[in-house]
């Protein structure tokens, strides 16, 4: 116990341990709302495709900047005229949906 009574004294510690913890982490524009939109064939959180999610990893820092900058642009399309459900189609779900309530 002898030797200055200082606990962490005596103990080299480099300066900046931030380096040490850094990890490089590849940007993905991921919010964990995985749904793959039925019409539209993007996800609904990131407005990804299933591929690039799928090869996410594997593409280059140079071809995942290139689909991060066209993603603001695909939101649009999820809520396109041509992949919102028709109203007869809504009609045709619920009466299908309420058919099903009625059998069980």
């Amino acid at each position: 116990m002898g030797g200055g009574g200082g606990g962490a004294r005596g103990v080299s510690r480099p300066e900046n341990t931030d380096a040490i913890w850094r990890r490089a982490e590849i940007a993905s524009p991921c919010v964990k709302i995985c749904v793959i939109h039925p019409a539209a064939g993007l996800c609904v959180g990131c407005n990804r495709t299933a591929d690039e999610i799928a090869g996410w990893t594997a593409m280059t820092d140079a071809e995942r900047a290139a689909i991060m900058a066209a993603l603001p642009a695909r939101a649009s399309l999820l809520t396109a005229p041509q992949n919102r459900p028709s109203r007869r189609r809504r009609a045709q779900r619920e009466d299908r949906d309420a058919g099903a309530q009625r059998e069980d």
